[in-house]
């Protein structure tokens, strides 16, 4: 067998940051495995294997199928009957769930530490030993057309995010968010599903992350006897669409059964690489972070206009969107809302920050960022959300980058995207019965 470098990264020696050492080894199969040990005494492990998929790598008219993909992966596999996935991962008093991202599929079992073999065994056949049997899809895309009823077609809030996306984007496979659009759902083949996981669910398209009470060598050892036999079938194809600069500000008015009128605004934003991130990630926090946030505290609590407000920066592969979300009181209609948006992004184009508010900023965040490194779940989850997108280093960058910041950056991210040109709007109003 090939010998394999291990590759040991102690991000403490690159900058002053709260992130765990963690080492990395990559199997002669290029399967990436990534070992965290945090050794807190708990016992506990969470065993993640991130997918470089998403929604991102569907086709228009086949969109949905990552989605559907990570439903058939709890269905039979050649040593395993349907459920029985879950069954195992109970027998041995762990968890597992999974979840389908616009740039990555990710499972994860969380158990204790002497169940690593188990969970990796698990997962390896998934990989390798997949079925997609006709009468386990057929049932499966029932469930799935159903939850897209559930989340989108017959909730206010989710059609106007999934239609936010279809009107923000109108080239790139981010035009649709990955439940997918219900006539796809109901049209793909069986073909289709074998096609895309031969495509995608292969060792060189796969990240291994282990978190815990663990030591890296067991799990390099572990990862090399589970996985190292499972053999790459195809190239991965490449994802080279681009999305047309925006040549204008877009309006869209969509009818919807729902008692309050909504409202999506969206602005285009770089990819998750860009040094601009940290600063709109920033932004993001000052305008609706907690109560005492500025959208909450003047269009909740003092202009009771709204009864929720969001504001979010995406941060994908490729480049994404800024947006606020709000849900209108019973009576307000969506263009006051909206003005009043307006107002709140013109106060922060026009003059710096205050310090103290920057600061308090600094420190929410650095709280937040500490906390999440407390638990071997949510360490795997930061970790391998940026290993799955295809860089580590804006992680290893993100404490300093927040600490850096200035009241005049809040300013200038806000003058240079937040500009009506560049804008997408999408009001919903109740429909007829």
């Amino acid at each position: 067998m090939k010998t394999l470098i291990v590759f040991i990264l102690s991000l403490g020696t690159i900058m002053a940051s709260s992130l765990p050492h963690y080492e990395t080894k990559t199997l002669s199969n290029g399967l990436q495995v990534v070992a965290i040990p945090m050794d807190n005494g708990s016992n506990v492990i969470s065993t993640d294997i991130f997918y470089k998929v998403g929604s991102r790598n569907e086709v228009m008219g086949k969109s949905g199928i990552a989605h559907m993909l990570e439903h058939m992966n709890f269905k039979s596999t050649k040593n395993l009957k349907a459920g029985e996935f879950d069954e195992e991962v109970k027998s041995i008093g762990g968890l597992n769930n999974a979840s389908t991202g616009f740039d990555y599929t990710h499972y994860y079992i969380k158990s204790s530490s002497e169940n690593l073999p188990k969970s990796l065994s698990l997962f390896a056949e998934l990989m390798q030993n997949l079925n997609l049997k006709d009468d386990e899809f057929q049932p499966e895309r029932n469930v799935v057309a159903e939850e897209r009823r559930w989340r989108t077609d017959n909730n206010p809030m989710g059609y106007l995010y999934f239609r936010l996306f279809n009107s923000a984007y109108v080239y790139h496979p981010y035009h649709w968010t990955p439940i997918g659009f219900m006539n796809d759902i109901q049209t793909w083949t069986l073909d289709d599903i074998r096609n895309f996981h031969a495509t995608y669910y292969q060792p060189k398209n796969a990240i291994l992350v282990v978190t815990g009470d663990i030591t890296p060598a067991k799990v390099f050892e572990s990862a090399e006897t589970y996985f190292a036999p499972v053999q790459n079938t195809f190239d991965v194809p490449l994802v080279k669409t681009i999305e047309p600069e925006q040549d204008g500000a877009r309006r869209v008015l969509v009818h919807k059964e729902s008692e309050v009128e909504m409202l999506a605004i969206s602005f285009p934003i770089p990819n998750f690489q860009d040094p601009d991130q940290p600063k709109l990630s920033a932004m993001s926090e000052m305008l609706s972070s907690g109560k005492s946030s500025r959208l909450s505290r003047i269009l909740v609590d003092e202009k009771r206009l709204v009864n929720q407000i969001y504001a979010y920066n995406m941060e994908n592969i490729d480049p994404g969107v800024f947006l606020f979300l709000a849900v209108c009181n019973n009576g307000v209609k969506a263009e006051t809302v909206e003005a009043e948006i307006w107002k709140i992004i013109r106060s922060l184009q026009d003059a710096p920050v205050q310090t103290s508010e920057l600061d308090k900023i600094k420190i929410n965040t650095k709280a937040e960022f500490i906390y999440s490194l407390e638990s071997s779940t949510s360490v795997a989850d930061l970790f391998g959300s940026y290993l799955a997108r295809g860089d580590i280093a804006p992680l290893e960058r993100y404490e300093a980058a927040i600490e850096a910041l200035k009241p005049d950056d809040i300013q200038q991210v806000a003058k240079k995207y937040l500009v009506p040109e560049k804008s997408t709007t999408l009001i919903l109003r109740k429909g007829k019965q």
